[in-house]
């Protein structure tokens, strides 16, 4: 479903530093051609990679431009038709069953630095807006601003803030929360977990270990594991997508701050390289800043001219 305009426009402006890089006068680059010569391939390709397509993701657009029929069909539709093609599959908007065993379980992981925290924030709002009730478990224990970060952001929602002290067992914070979390009938728990890169290996373990704690707790929850990916890391964002993939299984992406980075198009190569669903992007820093992934109105975010 589209977008209203207000949320298109934000839309529009948040991608506008990745825009300048490849779209820019991109009518110009195909101005009276109708097919793709060396020259235009070698424009193209320069484009993509800096805006952090990756070579592969590049490589597989340019060839189904080539491939693709013209019929009629102008470069820069097919441009736009061969990027559609490499989104669409991982245009899953984040769909919590009404069967689902309460609370719905959302583990957010990322690694520090990436918005995880602030984007707890924005996801608890948007949920309260569908109608459902929120709890937080601040399951980063390692870094006490971490935790009154969260708390701070449960008294903005106003709902319930479940934590421990600094340094406490992130599992247990977590087990804690889903009892507190069925006990009052609470729709969606939010874990935070810690985001410690210097120690990877510990850090997989914990993901792990709150994986296993919550099919102790109850089996039939399936929690939806979040990856929070910062956009402006480009390629080292794919890294770190595999690595937690590894590890925990993930099952959403929310790429944030693509507002403050030229390297939006690490969002071609998630998709293409992961396949994982991209459930939310983050274009800005207000609440509606977080928007829910639609795979054409990025596209059309792109090629439009900002008002």
């Amino acid at each position: 479903m589209h977008q209203p305009n207000r949320l298109f426009d934000r839309l529009k402006r948040g991608l506008n530093r990745t825009k300048n890089v490849l779209f820019t006068d991109v009518d110009k680059l195909f101005s009276g051609r109708d097919t793709l010569d060396p020259e235009l391939i070698d424009a193209l390709e320069e484009r993509l990679l800096m805006a952090d397509l990756g070579i592969n993701v590049t490589t597989a657009i340019l060839e189904e431009m080539q491939n693709r029929k013209t019929n009629g069909v102008s470069l820069e539709e097919k441009l736009q038709q061969s990027l559609l093609h490499v989104l669409e599959p991982v245009d899953q908007p984040l769909n919590i069953p009404a069967t689902a065993t309460q609370p719905f379980v959302i583990l957010m992981a990322g690694v520090n630095g990436v918005g995880k925290t602030t984007s707890i924030g924005k996801l608890t709002a948007w949920l309260q807006q569908q109608g459902k009730s929120v709890m937080l478990a601040a399951g980063d224990t390692y870094r006490a601003a971490a935790i009154e970060q969260l708390q701070n952001w449960g008294k903005r929602n106003g709902v319930p803030v479940v934590a421990q002290h600094q340094g406490a067992d992130s599992a247990a914070v977590i087990f804690d929360a889903l009892q507190s979390a069925r006990s009052r009938n609470i729709d969606v728990l939010i874990a935070d977990t810690a985001g410690r890169l210097h120690t990877q290996g510990n850090l997989m373990d914990e993901l792990k270990k709150i994986r296993k704690v919550i099919n102790k707790f109850d089996p039939d929850i399936e929690p939806e594991c979040l990856l929070v990916l910062d956009a402006g890391t480009g390629q080292n964002a794919l890294v770190q997508a595999r690595q937690f993939n590894d590890t925990i299984g993930v099952t959403g992406i929310m790429l944030t701050k693509l507002d403050g980075t030229a390297k939006g198009g690490i969002i071609f190569a998630l998709a293409k390289e992961l396949g994982i669903p991209i459930r939310f992007i983050g274009i800005g820093e207000q609440a509606d800043d977080l928007q829910v992934f639609n795979s054409k109105d990025f596209i059309q975010a792109l090629f439009e001219t900002t008002a």
